[in-house]
């Protein structure tokens, strides 16, 4: 089963939107997903209208060694999550001379046999470099990297590159990585200019689908809702039902077999 990081050190290039509307599109076909929030910024949880204590969050489980199970949230959109809270920033601190805390994720994701309960999770990572984005990468089989079709998005493209290849080091794995292109506008020139530019460095790694800037992915974030619940119809929702749709088709994403 599939265990996804979702993963930039650049804010504002639709990390947190794209592990939403990825895991909301999921559970629009039926997949029941699980949603984990490894941000101690915790927009991913605000984002689900969730409120929780420390101690009902992700931060428990590194803290006091809370069981994955007990922190699971059901949405009602049809998703899971274990939500995160801003005393998880201090996990560094913890960790910081202790050894093995690497996979300790990965390790409770199979303990706990969520890993092997049928459904895709889904880990929106802290965008920087550090012992919750090193246990994403550990947990996970593939990472998805949200870039904004914009200038400074492109500008730090090599600074992302070295960031990808020193948690791969870290985690001791190499893991399958595609990029997808987010607040694309196709009619812009430098549009254009960016996707040539990916293209020539990122290859077959990068998604043939196309995350349009749209008003209804911005208002739905405001509204706290995924898009599909907010606006099933309109071109973001398609976007990330394509999204989806050409992750599992190429494999990047194994579905459980059909009963």
């Amino acid at each position: 089963m599939t265990i996804l990081a979702v993963f930039n050190q650049k804010g504002g290039v639709g990390k947190t939107t794209t592990a939403l509307n990825l895991a909301a599109a999921m559970a629009h076909n039926g997949m029941e997903p699980l949603l984990i929030d490894l941000d101690p910024q915790a927009h991913l949880t605000a984002s689900c209208d969730v409120t929780v204590n420390s101690d009902e969050s992700i931060y428990a489980f590194y803290k006091d060694n809370r069981p994955l199970t007990e922190l699971v949230r059901p949405l009602p959109n049809g998703v899971n999550l274990i939500p995160s809270h801003v005393e998880l920033a201090k996990v560094d601190t913890l960790y910081r001379k202790t050894g093995g805390v690497i996979m300790r994720l990965r390790h409770a994701l199979y303990d706990e046999m969520l890993a092997s309960s049928g459904v895709p999770i889904i880990i929106d990572c802290c965008p920087f470099l550090g012992i919750l984005s090193i246990n994403a990468i550990a947990a996970a089989d593939g990472m998805l990297i949200p870039i904004a079709a914009e200038y400074l998005a492109m500008k730090g493209a090599t600074q992302l590159q070295n960031t990808l290849e020193a948690m791969s080091r870290l985690a001791d794995k190499r893991i399958a990585r595609r990029f997808v292109v987010t607040r694309f506008v196709p009619n812009r020139r430098l549009s254009s200019h960016i996707i040539g530019d990916m293209q020539e460095r990122y290859g077959e790694e990068l998604c043939k689908t196309r995350i349009h800037e749209n008003s209804a992915i911005t208002e739905s974030a405001g509204y706290n809702q995924d898009i599909f619940s907010f606006a099933p119809k309109s071109k973001g929702a398609k976007d990330y039902g394509f999204l989806l749709d050409e992750l599992v088709e190429s494999g990047f994403i194994q579905l459980p077999p059909k009963p």
